[in-house]
């Protein structure tokens, strides 16, 4: 446990120990499940809109929900057998639960900060925080700069998945080996969408996924989209006017053409997990914080409008999974 280097839990006063147990009952408390997380984050944002990190995980965390539900959906299950599309769901969850389990003490540590108007950043050790996020937001304390706070944190939980989940060997030998995630990472079926009240679609789609410096640069242009000035505003709308469920439907629900709903409820659907962090190693003490991380400036290879792109793409789906049943049933 790194927190042991330097300062110790002995030389905490009571006010840096309750605080401590504070914060770990509301992070066990909010990182239930993806319903509980999503809320968690954008509460978050709507009282802290200074740390924009939050607003764009929760618009994340809807996207994974929605992926969990699509493997009980009307069509992945035809074509998926259920023990992979629970190795699927269980990849989905642990790594938002990693995510979370890492970033929620850092952003109510800040919180408390804020309240008493004094730094607590040296308590992040004791939530096994890594020392570059401790010196981002000691910077962030004193320059304000709100972009690389939101650049650091996206390039924190990137790393802190990266060996538990990415790099892991069952995950690696189950599902990124796997002939379905190398055939959709190849051909951009996986995608992040923000969606509008107006029933429209942005956002980019995830090519190269296990890569952590392409999974930076997605974080960064889903960043950039989600806060550009016009649009901005009917997200957040569709942030606070929408519940999330998990199903699809929470966005298709606004399309011109009435959908049915395709996907179920996430918690009609999915048991609790009972996670547990086993590897708590700074990452940053034996990974390069890479330049290009930290840059700013973001280029948009593809039209961030993604409306027309996603229904054709939700059709080739549909079409592919026919097809593959009309071949099996004539064999």
């Amino acid at each position: 446990m790194f927190y042991q280097k330097g300062l110790t839990l002995e030389q905490l006063s009571v006010e840096e120990i309750d605080l401590i147990t504070y914060i770990n009952k509301q992070t066990k408390r909010y990182n239930t499940d993806n319903i509980s997380r999503t809320k968690a984050y954008h509460q978050y944002y709507s009282k802290n809109p200074e740390i924009k990190w939050s607003f764009l995980a929760s618009m994340v965390s809807r996207n994974a929900g929605w992926n969990m539900c699509d493997l009980e959906g009307s069509l992945l299950p035809i074509v998926l057998e259920k023990s992979f599309r629970e190795k699927l769901f269980f990849t989905y969850e642990r790594a938002n639960w990693l995510i979370f389990q890492d970033a929620f003490p850092q952003l109510l540590l800040y919180q408390y900060s804020t309240k008493i108007k004094r730094p607590m950043f040296h308590l992040l050790k004791f939530f096994h925080i890594s020392s570059f996020m401790e010196k981002e937001w000691q910077k962030f304390w004193d320059d304000r700069h709100v972009n690389r706070l939101m650049t650091s944190l996206i390039i924190n939980e990137q790393n802190v998945i990266q060996k538990p989940v990415i790099k892991h060997p069952v995950y690696q030998s189950t599902v990124f080996r796997s002939l379905l995630f190398i055939l959709q990472d190849w051909l951009h079926f996986s995608s992040v969408i923000f969606p509008t009240c107006e029933g429209e679609l942005f956002g980019a789609s995830v090519n190269g996924f296990k890569s952590v410096s392409k999974r930076i640069e997605l974080g960064k242009r889903l960043a950039d989209i989600l806060f550009e000035k016009f649009l901005y505003p009917r997200f957040y709308e569709f942030a606070c006017k929408t519940e999330h469920t998990g199903s699809r439907f929470d966005y298709e629900q606004y399309f011109t053409h009435k959908k049915m709903r395709t996907t179920p409820f996430l918690r009609c659907t999915y048991p609790i997990v009972n996670h547990h962090r086993h590897n708590r190693r700074d990452w940053s003490e034996f990974c390069r914080i890479k330049k290009k991380w930290m840059n700013q400036m973001v280029e948009h290879k593809h039209p961030i409008h993604i409306t027309d792109w996603y229904v054709q793409k939700q059709n080739q789906l549909k079409k592919g999974i026919f097809l593959s049943e009309w071949i099996k049933s004539i064999k």
